[in-house]
């Protein structure tokens, strides 16, 4: 079984029961549950496009323990195409869902920990990898769902680990002959309780006094001593007491939904314990996630979300009467250069991609490349919203509610007034699919996901070869001393 049905993962779903709270209320069921429902009908996609033959090539690949076909959301890059295919999937199933494919994060902390337990175990003499390729053949074997959180909530940011709360970074707080016990917490985890399992990797490289803080382990949704707790915003609120999903902006699969996950005296299983104490890899490991991560979150996930913005504002300049117009010409053009370029610099990473380290097997993109696909859509996906916006008009934040059209009092108004080249209920139907960017969570989630701009300018000016450039700069300037 490497592949399962909709149907299959429905039915595990609904035997999940994690201990989760949103909007301070216990959420018992997660298919019924008016905020987890979306994440649970977005991964049902997900699945859905994996067992779609004129998919295949993007959605599936051949494992490379067992051979057998599986789900590329559980899949170990073996070379350079293997990354680019990775990309394609990101950008698919961001234009399909509009929000995020919860198998992402585990996905891309597959390939860090695959690298990085087998370095260690070449180094130390460990079983880490061996570990965790068990556990890898495991979660393929059964197709699960492994979401992934990196993030601690950090406390006091001008304090180390050790000089404030220990809880403020998830720790190891006791070491058993069978496993070992942790306390602390993550935070922007991405639908981690819809997970079958979730990945924890160290959220800080560790210095010497810190090693229960290099710490990677995997639990499954529901172990004792785990508490999540969803966001909660107006966008919850919204869909969360609406009556009618259809009035909502993207009604099926909703905004990104994260939670806040609390380890309480947590119990892992050695089995399932992949660094513990190599405070010399957390580096490396957090790079490795990083990269990849940075890679397709700037050059695919949000360009496959810029595709539907600019599908979006372009509809609605049709609507408006002004698609033809020369300024309005150049800012769709403008739209599409932003996300092209993103894209453009994902593959060139992508492409240039190699193993790391050599001998492991897995393939890594190139480092600078991938945070430059980041850093530019940190800027051009703020532009892009602020175009779409531009054009869409002010309607895109003072629109009324399109159940006035059912109100028998005033909807004549609101069809008559609220109608363009297109009915009153389409054009409204699209500026509120827009709201959903231009005036949402998606401007800040873009920036923050898989770090903030000064993390990608760190990591930039610290890998580049500057000394070299001096020297080239200098030979050429001084050639006939």
């Amino acid at each position: 079984m490497a592949i399962i049905t909709v149907d299959e993962y429905r039915d595990r779903i609904s035997k999940l029961k994690p201990r989760l709270f949103i909007g301070g209320k216990r959420v018992e069921k997660l298919p019924d549950h008016p905020i987890t429902r979306g994440v649970v009908e977005a991964t049902a996609r997900v699945y859905e496009l994996t067992l779609d033959p004129q998919y295949s090539d993007i959605m599936t690949a051949k494992s490379h323990l067992t051979g057998e076909t599986i789900s590329r959301s559980l899949h170990i890059h073996q070379s350079y195409q293997d990354i680019e295919r990775r990309l394609e999937m990101a950008r698919l199933s961001s234009q399909k869902l509009g929000t995020c494919n919860y198998r992402c994060p585990g996905n891309e902390m597959l390939p860090a920990l695959a690298a990085t337990t087998w370095e260690i175990d070449q180094d130390k003499g460990t079983e880490y990898h061996k570990r965790f390729t068990e556990y890898l053949r495991y979660v393929q074997g059964e197709d699960l769902v492994v979401s992934g959180s990196v993030t601690d909530t950090k406390g006091d940011r001008s304090k180390r680990p050790l000089d404030q709360d220990p809880d403020s970074y998830v720790h190891v707080v006791e070491q058993r002959s069978d496993g070992i016990i942790i306390s602390g917490a993550k935070q922007h985890a991405t639908g981690a309780y819809a997970a079958d399992m979730n990945l924890i990797l160290p959220g800080l490289s560790c210095r010497r006094g810190e090693e229960d803080y290099a710490l990677a382990f995997a639990i499954p949704n529901g172990s004792e001593g785990v508490t999540y707790i969803g966001q909660y915003n107006p966008y919850s609120i919204e869909r969360e007491y609406t009556d009618d999903i259809r009035y909502i902006g993207n009604p099926i699969y909703g905004q990104r939904e994260t939670c806040l996950i609390i380890f309480d005296r947590v119990f892992v299983p050695w089995e399932r314990v992949f660094m513990c104490g190599e405070i010399e890899y957390t580096q490396r490991l957090i790079t490795r996630f990083a990269k990849t991560h940075r890679m397709n979150c700037g050059g695919a996930c949000k360009v496959g979300f810029m595709d539907l913005i600019i599908g979006a504002t372009q509809l609605i300049a049709e609507y408006h009467g002004i698609s033809k117009a020369s300024h309005i010409v150049d800012k769709i053009t403008r739209m599409v250069q932003l996300s092209t370029t993103s894209v453009a610099c994902a593959i060139a990473a992508a492409h240039r991609g190699k193993e790391e380290p050599m001998g492991s097997g897995v393939f890594m993109p190139d480092e600078a490349i991938s945070n430059v696909a980041k850093l530019n859509t940190n800027d051009g996906f703020w532009e892009v919203t602020a175009l779409a916006g531009d054009i869409a008009g002010g309607i895109a934040v003072t629109m009324p509610s399109e159940r006035e059209l059912q109100n028998p009092e005033i909807g004549e108004y609101v069809s008559k007034f609220l109608k363009s080249s297109a009915s009153a209920k389409k054009r409204m139907r699209m500026v509120k699919f827009l709201q959903n960017w231009v005036a949402g969570l998606h401007g800040v989630g873009t920036y923050q996901g898989a770090g903030p701009s000064q993390n990608q300018v760190l990591v930039l000016y610290r890998i580049t070869d500057l000394e070299e450039k001096k020297k080239m700069a200098d030979e050429l300037a001084n050639k006939y001393d």
